[in-house]
């Protein structure tokens, strides 16, 4: 497979005449870190939610480890785990129950792994559904699914939502884990300044446009020098 994770070229994505990304250049090295920052409205999520396979390119190219999404789509959803901001847990299910089915659909039977997911994000085993639970308690449970999805690529699209600080230090400490584990993560994040201390490069799209990509380190330079406020 490719030495890229990601690979994208004039990539668009169009809602009806609007243009929610266009002309996106994507080159991200397998275990690489890649933050993407912008306003509400700039294309973040569409961006992640399109290299994801959730929805298809309407121009230009992507490439998941050198596979084509649209012709191979099931291949190229095979290498990847999405947290987006609807976690999509099953409300009736407890986290040990939705943990078991995460694992069934991949085919595994090492369900004895799922009291070390859970203490990994600091959740109980309790019996409770997650109808039951607060917005924290599901970002968790969410965090804990994408673990065991085992993914060489993570997509998270606001990895600090709903949390708290006690929480903010558990999602840093996850992507560390990401990170070690080689996983090639891109996260979306309002929260630049933090989120930037576990990337590598980042971009700054504006209008689904590109309109500054470079190291992490500098990422909140660049978004003051755009918007003429810090982050």
């Amino acid at each position: 497979m490719s030495t890229l994770a990601v690979e994208a070229s004039d990539l668009g994505r169009r809602f009806g005449r609007r243009w929610s990304l266009a002309r996106v250049e994507l080159a991200v090295p397998q275990g690489h870190r890649l933050l993407i920052v912008g306003a509400n409205g700039s294309g973040k999520t569409t961006l992640v939610r399109t290299v994801a396979t959730l929805w298809a390119p309407s121009r230009g190219t992507l490439r998941i480890f050198g596979l084509d999404p649209v012709k191979q789509r099931f291949q190229a959803r095979q290498q990847l785990a999405l947290l987006s901001h609807q976690p999509g847990l099953y409300e009736d299910l407890s986290g040990t129950e939705n943990l078991a089915l995460t694992l069934r659909m991949q085919g595994r039977r090492d369900l004895d792994a799922i009291p070390g997911l859970l203490d990994a994000v600091q959740l109980d085993a309790r019996p409770d559904p997650v109808r039951t639970y607060s917005a924290g308690m599901r970002k968790r449970l969410a965090f804990a699914r994408l673990l065991a999805q085992r993914p060489r690529l993570a997509l998270i699209d606001e990895p600090y939502g709903q949390l708290d600080p006690a929480g903010f230090e558990l999602v840093d400490g996850l992507l560390d884990r990401l990170h070690a584990d080689g996983v090639t993560t891109l996260v979306a994040s309002h929260l630049v300044g933090r989120a930037a201390q576990r990337a590598d490069e980042a971009l700054l799209l504006e209008e689904g446009q590109v309109r500054w990509q470079g190291p992490a380190g500098d990422v909140t330079r660049a978004w003051k020098a755009l918007h003429g406020t810090d982050s």
